[in-house]
Protein backbone atom coordinates (compact mmCIF):
# COMPACT_ATOMS: atom_id res chain seq x y z
CA UNK A 1 0.00 0.00 0.00
CA UNK A 2 1.28 3.45 -0.10
CA UNK A 3 2.54 6.20 1.99
CA UNK A 4 1.80 9.53 2.20
CA UNK A 5 3.19 12.98 3.34
CA UNK A 6 2.25 16.48 3.48
CA UNK A 7 5.61 18.60 2.85
CA UNK A 8 4.77 21.66 4.98
CA UNK A 9 6.89 25.16 3.57
CA UNK A 10 6.39 28.28 3.87
CA UNK A 11 8.57 31.49 4.98
CA UNK A 12 9.42 31.91 8.76
CA UNK A 13 6.43 32.95 10.42
CA UNK A 14 3.99 31.39 8.93
CA UNK A 15 2.95 28.72 10.93
CA UNK A 16 4.19 25.65 9.83
CA UNK A 17 4.28 24.19 13.07
CA UNK A 18 1.22 25.19 14.24
CA UNK A 19 -0.49 23.99 11.05
CA UNK A 20 1.33 20.83 11.94
CA UNK A 21 0.10 20.49 15.75
CA UNK A 22 -3.47 21.84 14.55
CA UNK A 23 -3.92 19.23 11.68
CA UNK A 24 -2.31 15.95 13.80
CA UNK A 25 -5.38 17.16 16.60
CA UNK A 26 -8.06 17.69 13.75
CA UNK A 27 -7.20 13.69 12.33
CA UNK A 28 -7.18 12.35 15.74
CA UNK A 29 -10.42 14.09 16.09
CA UNK A 30 -11.60 11.93 13.18
CA UNK A 31 -9.73 8.53 14.39
CA UNK A 32 -6.80 9.26 11.59
CA UNK A 33 -3.21 8.13 12.77
CA UNK A 34 -0.83 11.29 11.52
CA UNK A 35 2.72 11.38 12.51
CA UNK A 36 5.17 14.29 12.29
CA UNK A 37 8.55 14.76 11.57
CA UNK A 38 10.72 17.70 12.24
CA UNK A 39 13.08 18.59 9.61
CA UNK A 40 14.06 22.17 10.92
CA UNK A 41 17.56 21.84 12.75
CA UNK A 42 17.05 25.26 14.26
CA UNK A 43 13.60 24.70 15.48
CA UNK A 44 13.34 25.33 19.35
CA UNK A 45 10.27 24.45 20.33
CA UNK A 46 6.97 22.89 18.92
CA UNK A 47 4.18 21.68 20.77
CA UNK A 48 3.45 18.08 19.28
CA UNK A 49 4.78 14.78 19.38
CA UNK A 50 7.18 13.70 16.50
CA UNK A 51 8.14 10.40 15.52
CA UNK A 52 12.06 11.92 13.94
CA UNK A 53 13.95 14.77 14.70
CA UNK A 54 16.07 16.62 12.32
CA UNK A 55 18.37 17.77 15.27
CA UNK A 56 19.23 14.08 16.95
CA UNK A 57 20.91 13.80 13.45
CA UNK A 58 22.29 17.68 13.19
CA UNK A 59 21.57 21.25 14.90
CA UNK A 60 22.45 24.74 13.33
CA UNK A 61 23.98 25.71 16.85
CA UNK A 62 26.60 22.76 16.68
CA UNK A 63 27.36 24.33 12.86
CA UNK A 64 27.83 27.58 13.80
CA UNK A 65 29.94 27.07 17.19
CA UNK A 66 32.02 25.11 14.93
CA UNK A 67 35.17 27.14 14.58
CA UNK A 68 36.42 25.20 11.48
CA UNK A 69 33.23 25.99 9.23
CA UNK A 70 32.43 29.47 10.71
CA UNK A 71 28.85 30.03 9.46
CA UNK A 72 26.31 32.29 10.25
CA UNK A 73 22.57 31.46 10.89
CA UNK A 74 21.53 30.53 7.02
CA UNK A 75 24.59 29.51 6.18
CA UNK A 76 24.28 26.93 8.98
CA UNK A 77 20.77 25.69 7.99
CA UNK A 78 22.02 25.34 4.24
CA UNK A 79 24.88 22.94 5.58
CA UNK A 80 22.55 21.24 7.94
CA UNK A 81 20.10 20.28 4.89
CA UNK A 82 23.07 19.40 2.78
CA UNK A 83 24.21 16.93 5.51
CA UNK A 84 20.73 15.73 5.49
CA UNK A 85 20.36 15.03 1.96
CA UNK A 86 23.54 13.13 2.49
CA UNK A 87 22.40 10.74 5.57
CA UNK A 88 18.46 10.04 4.25
CA UNK A 89 19.39 6.46 5.60
CA UNK A 90 18.87 8.04 8.98
CA UNK A 91 15.50 9.21 8.41
CA UNK A 92 14.49 6.34 6.61
CA UNK A 93 15.65 4.19 9.90
CA UNK A 94 13.45 6.49 11.76
CA UNK A 95 9.84 6.08 9.10
CA UNK A 96 10.39 2.29 9.36
CA UNK A 97 8.56 -0.16 6.65
CA UNK A 98 4.74 0.86 8.19
CA UNK A 99 2.38 0.29 5.12
CA UNK A 100 -0.64 3.41 5.01
CA UNK A 101 1.93 5.92 6.53
CA UNK A 102 0.50 9.30 7.27
CA UNK A 103 2.99 11.79 7.48
CA UNK A 104 3.53 15.50 8.42
CA UNK A 105 7.51 17.05 7.42
CA UNK A 106 7.71 20.45 9.15
CA UNK A 107 10.37 22.10 6.83
CA UNK A 108 12.64 24.74 7.72
CA UNK A 109 11.26 28.46 6.41
CA UNK A 110 14.13 29.62 4.46
CA UNK A 111 12.71 30.30 0.57
CA UNK A 112 16.06 29.18 -0.97
CA UNK A 113 15.44 25.69 0.09
CA UNK A 114 12.28 25.49 -2.56
CA UNK A 115 13.54 27.81 -4.81
CA UNK A 116 17.02 27.12 -6.14
CA UNK A 117 18.66 24.68 -3.74
CA UNK A 118 18.09 20.69 -4.85
CA UNK A 119 17.91 19.50 -0.93
CA UNK A 120 13.99 19.63 -1.28
CA UNK A 121 14.19 18.27 -4.40
CA UNK A 122 16.33 15.38 -3.15
CA UNK A 123 14.35 14.72 -0.04
CA UNK A 124 10.79 14.44 -2.42
CA UNK A 125 12.73 12.08 -5.01
CA UNK A 126 13.89 9.45 -1.94
CA UNK A 127 10.33 9.65 -0.43
CA UNK A 128 8.81 8.78 -3.81
CA UNK A 129 11.18 5.91 -4.20
CA UNK A 130 10.22 4.74 -0.43
CA UNK A 131 6.43 4.58 -2.19
CA UNK A 132 5.25 7.50 -0.37
CA UNK A 133 2.61 10.09 -2.13
CA UNK A 134 3.84 13.28 -1.75
CA UNK A 135 1.48 16.56 -1.45
CA UNK A 136 3.33 20.35 -1.34
CA UNK A 137 1.42 22.41 1.69
CA UNK A 138 2.14 26.02 1.46
CA UNK A 139 1.73 28.38 4.13
CA UNK A 140 1.79 31.96 3.50
CA UNK A 141 0.87 34.30 6.97
CA UNK A 142 -2.78 35.66 6.10
CA UNK A 143 -1.63 39.19 8.03
CA UNK A 144 0.84 39.38 5.49
CA UNK A 145 -1.42 39.48 2.28
CA UNK A 146 -4.09 42.21 2.85
CA UNK A 147 -1.98 44.01 0.02
CA UNK A 148 -1.93 43.80 -3.88
CA UNK A 149 1.98 44.14 -3.68
CA UNK A 150 2.48 41.53 -0.99
CA UNK A 151 0.29 39.41 -2.47
CA UNK A 152 1.91 38.97 -5.08
CA UNK A 153 4.92 38.59 -3.76
CA UNK A 154 3.37 35.68 -1.89
CA UNK A 155 2.11 34.19 -4.97
CA UNK A 156 5.52 34.09 -6.86
CA UNK A 157 7.28 32.51 -3.79
CA UNK A 158 4.42 29.58 -3.94
CA UNK A 159 4.62 29.61 -7.66
CA UNK A 160 8.28 29.18 -7.32
CA UNK A 161 8.44 26.24 -4.93
CA UNK A 162 5.67 24.33 -7.18
CA UNK A 163 7.52 24.98 -10.18
CA UNK A 164 10.70 23.73 -8.34
CA UNK A 165 9.32 20.81 -6.36
CA UNK A 166 7.27 19.28 -9.64
CA UNK A 167 4.62 17.86 -6.69
CA UNK A 168 0.90 18.21 -6.44
CA UNK A 169 0.58 21.82 -3.99
CA UNK A 170 -2.11 23.06 -1.74
CA UNK A 171 -1.33 26.76 -1.10
CA UNK A 172 -2.87 28.26 2.09
CA UNK A 173 -3.81 31.16 3.73
CA UNK A 174 -2.74 30.58 7.95
CA UNK A 175 -3.91 32.52 10.57
CA UNK A 176 -7.25 33.70 9.49
CA UNK A 177 -8.57 33.35 12.98
CA UNK A 178 -6.13 36.10 14.49
CA UNK A 179 -7.59 38.55 11.23
CA UNK A 180 -10.04 41.29 12.37
CA UNK A 181 -13.45 41.50 10.52
CA UNK A 182 -12.65 44.15 8.40
CA UNK A 183 -9.15 42.20 7.91
CA UNK A 184 -11.31 39.30 6.76
CA UNK A 185 -13.33 40.85 4.07
CA UNK A 186 -10.55 42.48 3.10
CA UNK A 187 -8.72 39.50 2.43
CA UNK A 188 -11.55 37.58 0.65
CA UNK A 189 -10.70 38.99 -2.75
CA UNK A 190 -7.43 37.27 -2.71
CA UNK A 191 -8.30 33.97 -1.65
CA UNK A 192 -9.80 33.35 -5.72
CA UNK A 193 -8.48 36.63 -6.84
CA UNK A 194 -9.48 38.67 -10.30
CA UNK A 195 -5.87 39.51 -10.88
CA UNK A 196 -6.55 42.27 -13.31
CA UNK A 197 -8.73 43.96 -10.39
CA UNK A 198 -5.11 43.77 -8.12
CA UNK A 199 -3.04 45.41 -11.47
CA UNK A 200 -4.43 48.29 -10.82
CA UNK A 201 -3.93 48.64 -7.48
CA UNK A 202 -0.20 47.92 -7.94
CA UNK A 203 -0.18 49.89 -10.94
CA UNK A 204 -1.76 53.07 -9.49
CA UNK A 205 1.99 54.16 -7.31
CA UNK A 206 4.45 53.05 -9.60
CA UNK A 207 6.18 56.15 -11.41
CA UNK A 208 8.12 53.79 -13.58
CA UNK A 209 6.48 52.72 -16.95
CA UNK A 210 8.84 49.33 -16.74
CA UNK A 211 8.18 48.45 -13.34
CA UNK A 212 4.47 48.72 -14.84
CA UNK A 213 4.61 46.53 -17.72
CA UNK A 214 6.52 43.96 -15.62
CA UNK A 215 3.76 44.03 -12.73
CA UNK A 216 1.56 43.54 -15.84
CA UNK A 217 3.49 40.66 -17.33
CA UNK A 218 3.50 38.54 -13.60
CA UNK A 219 -0.14 39.43 -13.07
CA UNK A 220 -0.76 37.78 -16.56
CA UNK A 221 0.87 34.96 -15.98
CA UNK A 222 -0.65 34.33 -12.48
CA UNK A 223 -4.10 34.76 -14.17
CA UNK A 224 -3.59 32.93 -17.88
CA UNK A 225 -2.62 29.37 -16.05
CA UNK A 226 -4.59 29.51 -13.17
CA UNK A 227 -1.94 27.35 -11.15
CA UNK A 228 -1.84 29.40 -7.65
CA UNK A 229 -5.24 29.68 -5.71
CA UNK A 230 -5.36 29.91 -1.58
CA UNK A 231 -7.31 28.11 1.03
CA UNK A 232 -8.17 29.54 4.05
CA UNK A 233 -7.11 28.27 7.02
CA UNK A 234 -8.49 29.08 10.14
CA UNK A 235 -7.47 26.89 13.01
CA UNK A 236 -10.60 27.73 15.99
CA UNK A 237 -13.03 26.45 12.83
CA UNK A 238 -13.33 22.02 12.03
CA UNK A 239 -14.78 23.23 8.69
CA UNK A 240 -12.24 25.36 7.41
CA UNK A 241 -9.65 22.68 8.39
CA UNK A 242 -11.51 19.96 6.85
CA UNK A 243 -11.49 21.64 3.47
CA UNK A 244 -7.50 22.11 3.24
CA UNK A 245 -7.43 18.33 4.16
CA UNK A 246 -9.78 16.63 1.56
CA UNK A 247 -7.79 19.01 -0.92
CA UNK A 248 -4.49 17.53 0.48
CA UNK A 249 -5.98 14.01 -0.19
CA UNK A 250 -7.36 14.68 -3.08
CA UNK A 251 -3.95 15.55 -4.51
CA UNK A 252 -2.45 12.55 -3.19
CA UNK A 253 -5.24 10.18 -3.49
CA UNK A 254 -5.21 9.30 0.35
CA UNK A 255 -7.61 6.38 0.72
CA UNK A 256 -8.21 5.65 -3.28
CA UNK A 257 -8.95 1.94 -2.50
CA UNK A 258 -12.19 3.24 -0.46
CA UNK A 259 -14.85 5.17 -1.43
CA UNK A 260 -13.44 8.60 -2.27
CA UNK A 261 -15.11 11.65 -2.65
CA UNK A 262 -13.51 14.93 -4.53
CA UNK A 263 -13.53 17.87 -2.56
CA UNK A 264 -16.94 19.64 -2.76
CA UNK A 265 -17.31 21.88 -5.78
CA UNK A 266 -20.19 24.22 -6.30
CA UNK A 267 -21.62 24.49 -9.99
CA UNK A 268 -21.81 28.58 -9.55
CA UNK A 269 -18.70 29.91 -8.39
CA UNK A 270 -19.97 32.67 -6.53
CA UNK A 271 -21.35 29.77 -3.83
CA UNK A 272 -17.73 28.74 -3.49
CA UNK A 273 -16.37 27.32 -0.31
CA UNK A 274 -14.84 30.55 0.40
CA UNK A 275 -18.12 32.17 0.48
CA UNK A 276 -19.37 30.27 2.84
CA UNK A 277 -16.19 30.24 4.67
CA UNK A 278 -16.44 34.05 5.34
CA UNK A 279 -20.41 34.03 5.33
CA UNK A 280 -20.33 32.14 8.42
CA UNK A 281 -17.69 34.70 10.26
CA UNK A 282 -20.04 37.54 9.14
CA UNK A 283 -22.78 35.74 10.84
CA UNK A 284 -21.25 35.27 14.44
Amino acid sequence: MPRYAQLVMGPAGSGKSTYCATMVQHCEALNRSVQVVNLDPAAEHFSYSVMADIRELIEVDDVMEDDSLRFGPNGGLVFCMEYFANNFDWLENCLGHVEDDYILFDCPGQIELYTHLPVMKQLIQQLEQWEFRVCGVFLVDSQFMVESFKFLSGVMAALSAMISLEIPQVNIMTKMDLLSKKAKKEIEKFLDPDVYSLLDDCTSDLRSKKFKELTKAICGLIDDYSMVRFLPYDQSDEESMNIVLQHIDFAIQYGEDLEFKEPKEHEDESSSVFDEYFQERQNE
